[in-house]
């Protein structure tokens, strides 16, 4: 069975530098991530464990044989790769020329692997009309195939009405924008994260908790801001199996009912049409089996979080779960192959 994943990430070391005053600024507690915790197996014991994150970043910057050499040995067929290299906060004079190179880069060794790999753009968001540019670019010219961001924009998250002009870009090519969480704003990180341990605040804001709350937070806006009414093509991805919005769903509806937010139809039925989720190497059972029932199998996508997350047990977990021949078929390669425009 062919397995395209589509949250596997890349990291690009210049704009890391670039943008290191602003993170040892707004979040100094980024060093002591997933290192004290990062040989601790997942909760159902299936082997998948948290990379330490000099290692992970190290891995990310190989685009080539050992990335190749990785997917091999796990049976992964294809990658769509997205760098987590946050290019909002490098200084905004620097930003197109940075993401231009690293789209290029990402491009190139496509180019060099078409059948093993795919790419996600990085843009240069500090400049909406710029970053629509290079949309434009990187979609036509480089061949690549959707767009992440990291986190926010910028102080504000994308339901802004200056992030128009992307996200106009993003429906016209029809290429979509998965929203991947990071570190929040400081005032909230103090405001709910602080006051325990160092080691559990860090991870309680970020991984553990508080960077999902925050990507579901920014999917929300997209929905209740009318995003979604302006741009119809508009798709987005949502990985950890919907950054908590799915097991909301019907909350959300019951609390915020058309009445009230003024939308043509309910919070979940927006979802549905245009939210793809992946489970960013969360093999859990519960959590799959509850995204299925709710959201649906033909909008979900395999994803391993490489390279942060090991790929051990992907195979088995996948043989094991209580599907389909068609159903297995479309959360391997066949929902990726209809989202991204891939060849079967």
């Amino acid at each position: 069975m062919r397995l395209i994943c589509i949250e596997e990430h890349a990291v690009d070391p210049e704009i890391m530098r670039a943008a290191k005053s602003t993170m040892d600024r707004d979040a100094p507690y980024l060093r002591a991530q997933s290192s004290a915790n990062a040989a601790a197996p997942n909760g159902d014991g299936r082997g998948q464990r948290v990379v330490d994150l000099a290692v992970a970043n190290r891995m990310g910057v190989d685009l080539g044989a050992g990335r190749l050499r990785d997917m091999d040995e796990h049976g992964i067929d294809m990658q769509i790769v997205s760098y987590t290299s946050p290019a909002q906060l490098a200084p905004p004079e620097q930003a197109v020329a940075l993401t231009t190179t690293a789209n290029d880069r990402l491009a190139a060794a496509v180019a060099a692997n078409p059948l093993r790999l795919q790419g996600f753009a990085v843009l240069p968001w500090q400049a909406p009309l710029a970053a629509a540019e290079e949309l434009d670019r990187a979609v036509a010219e480089l061949g690549l195939k959707a767009v992440l961001i990291v986190g926010r924009p910028g102080e504000t998250f994308l339901d802004a009405p200056r992030y128009e002009p992307v996200l106009g870009k993003l429906a016209e090519l029809r290429v979509p924008l998965y929203l991947h969480p990071y570190y929040p704003i400081p005032q909230v990180r103090e405001a709910y994260y602080a006051g325990l341990p160092d080691a559990v605040s860090t991870e309680f804001s970020l991984g553990a908790w508080g960077w999902h709350h925050e990507a579901g937070i920014h999917l929300l806006r997209l929905i209740l801001s009318g995003v979604f009414e302006r741009f119809p093509a508009l798709q987005v991805i949502s990985g950890h199996w919907g950054e908590m919005v799915p097991f909301y769903l019907s909350r959300l509806d019951q609390v915020l009912p058309t009445a009230v937010t003024g939308l043509s139809a309910s919070i979940s039925e927006i979802f549905r049409r245009h939210v793809w989720v992946t489970p960013s190497g969360m093999f859990n059972v519960p959590h799959f089996q509850f995204v299925r029932d709710t959201v649906g199998v033909d909008r979900i996508i395999w994803s391993t979080d490489y390279p942060y997350v090991s790929m051990d047990g992907t195979r088995s977990f996948l043989d094991s779960l209580p599907l389909t021949e068609r159903e297995r078929r479309q959360i391997t390669h066949g929902n990726a192959e209809t989202l991204f425009r891939l060849p079967s």
